[in-house]
């Protein structure tokens, strides 16, 4: 099984100290989803966790994020999300208002064709710290 990405239980747990409410988002089957989540401890880091096998709604269904946003209690212009992926994790909330943060892990950049415009692009989760 994959672990975190370098630096992102560090990140998260930073995060999380500064007072930063966070969600997690995941789509897929809600077995292998939560064994994901009970492996890495996901729980200790989010305040909420929303699984599209559970809630029969994933990204980049708007419904997701305002789930997300309501059970945060934070409107659109307060949030922000970050992803690996340009539709599901950039369009969606963009859509919303969210400030949407691409984490271009395999710095391959942005594809010539790309109709997404991340807010901020990071190689990295440790970014979100600087």
């Amino acid at each position: 099984m994959i672990g975190f990405f370098p630096g992102a239980e560090r990140t998260l747990a930073e995060l999380l100290s500064r007072g930063v409410a966070m969600a997690l988002l995941t789509n897929g089957e809600a077995r292998s989803q939560r064994e994901k989540i009970e492996t890495f401890r996901l729980d200790r880091f989010f305040r909420t966790i929303l699984v599209e096998g559970e809630i029969g709604v994933g990204k980049p269904r708007e419904e997701i994020f305002r789930r997300g946003l309501a059970e945060l209690g934070v409107d659109a212009v307060s949030a922000w999300c970050v992803g690996d992926n340009l539709e599901w994790d950039i369009a969606g909330p963009q859509r919303l208002g969210i400030f949407s943060i691409w984490n271009d892990y395999r710095r391959t950049g942005l594809p010539p064709a790309a109709t997404v415009r991340p807010d901020r692009i990071i190689h990295g989760i440790a970014e979100l710290l600087e």
